[in-house]
């Protein structure tokens, strides 16, 4: 199910977002029929949509960010903030963004102790999110805020994800998009969930499926497989793309072995978390049966030789790669087996064992009500 196709605006976020910062009263969500986020005592009541950005090395990009969020969230109806993570940037991201934090409202900004990495900063503000929506994007002004509530809009009662296709993407085709196409393909062959793009990080999630999902290594572009786990319905609909207009991506081809190898941890996840046995089972079976076949007639051979004295199985038990091989399936097989049965039990114990956060958390401002 796709939603309707996006007209190109190919003008840059920060020119659209350029407008000075209203002062205190205005820019608490109220123009333009905004649901007042404040209430009687002037305490912020808790927001109905969270919008999660993972900030690394942005210098010079989240204030033009924050003005576009801003603009864009105070139109639609619900009461939102904007959580920004810096994942330990070392460019003066951090005090930029105190500075925006005491010039805007609705923002609050966590900082980790040091680079976690992209799925790290994302979790850490998922948890701290307290709206029944969460949106998460770059913060490379890429993704358009502009797009994000037509996302919330198309969330009906029986949709829990909607995915950002970036239908026309301003990357380079052979070093960005070309692998892409190639790894989004894969992706959803492997989980069994269809998207066009995984990678794209703008994305609406309802708070309580997205929660039930565990984070680790790089997998925050299989949440919408993941979700799908716990038994959330997925859509994608396509979104603007804009051309990078300050530094450099922080994700490249470097990654490439790391996906590979958390989707498949995720095809594990997905289909044997619960049953580990099945998965190593199946393959020490698949290999210690055919030593055992392989070892009868061995058996046989030597006894025909034994009896008659000539013929083929003469040469063929004077060979020992014949034994050998037998022996050696057979141990590979109970070996999988074995593991197995331990993965059983770790798979009990991860699952009744307490949670343990991926990230630590140096401090929190939020912006004054």
């Amino acid at each position: 199910m796709f939603g309707a196709d996006v007209r190109a605006d190919h003008r840059g976020i920060g020119d659209r977002a350029a407008a000075p910062a209203p002062d205190r009263p205005a820019a608490r969500g109220l123009e333009q029929g905004a649901a007042a986020p404040y209430d009687a005592a002037g305490a912020m009541s808790e927001p109905l949509l969270s919008v999660v950005v993972p900030v690394y090395n942005e210098v010079e990009s989240v204030e033009a960010l924050c003005g576009a969020l801003h603009a864009s969230l105070s139109r639609q109806p619900r009461t939102y903030e904007i959580i920004l993570v810096d994942d330990g940037s070392t460019d003066g991201t951090w005090p930029a963004l105190v500075r925006l934090a005491n010039r805007w409202p609705h923002l609050r900004c966590i900082r980790l102790r040091r680079n976690f990495g992209q799925t790290a900063a994302m979790s850490a503000g998922i948890d701290a999110a307290r709206g029944g929506i969460i949106v998460t994007l770059d913060a490379d002004l890429q993704n358009d805020p502009d797009d994000i509530p037509r996302l919330v809009e198309l969330m009906s009662d029986d949709v829990d994800v909607v995915s950002g296709w970036r239908k026309d993407r301003k990357d380079p085709f052979l070093s960005r998009r070309l692998p892409s196409m190639l790894a989004n393909g894969l992706i959803s062959r492997i989980t069994g969930v269809s998207l066009h793009d995984y990678g794209c990080t703008l994305k609406a999630y309802r708070a309580e499926v997205l929660r039930r999902v565990r984070l680790y290594g790089e997998m925050h572009r299989f949440i919408p497989a993941l979700a799908s786990w716990v038994g959330a319905r997925v859509i994608e609909v396509p979104v603007r793309h804009h051309p990078r207009r300050f530094g450099r991506s922080k994700y490249g081809l470097s990654r490439t072995l790391r996906v590979v190898l958390d989707l498949i941890t995720v095809k594990y996840l997905l289909r044997y978390s619960q049953r580990p046995m099945q998965a190593f089972g199946k393959i020490g079976l698949s290999l210690g049966l055919p030593g055992l076949a392989l070892l009868a007639f061995m058996v046989a051979a030597h006894l025909s030789y034994r009896l008659f004295g000539t013929g083929w199985a003469a040469e063929l038990i004077k060979r020992p790669f014949w034994v050998i091989s037998a022996f050696l399936l057979i141990l590979m097989g109970v070996q999988f087996i074995s593991i197995g049965l331990l993965a059983e039990v770790l798979s009990r114990t991860y699952h009744e064992a307490q949670a343990k956060p991926i990230y630590a958390i140096r401090e929190t401002i939020e912006s004054p009500s």
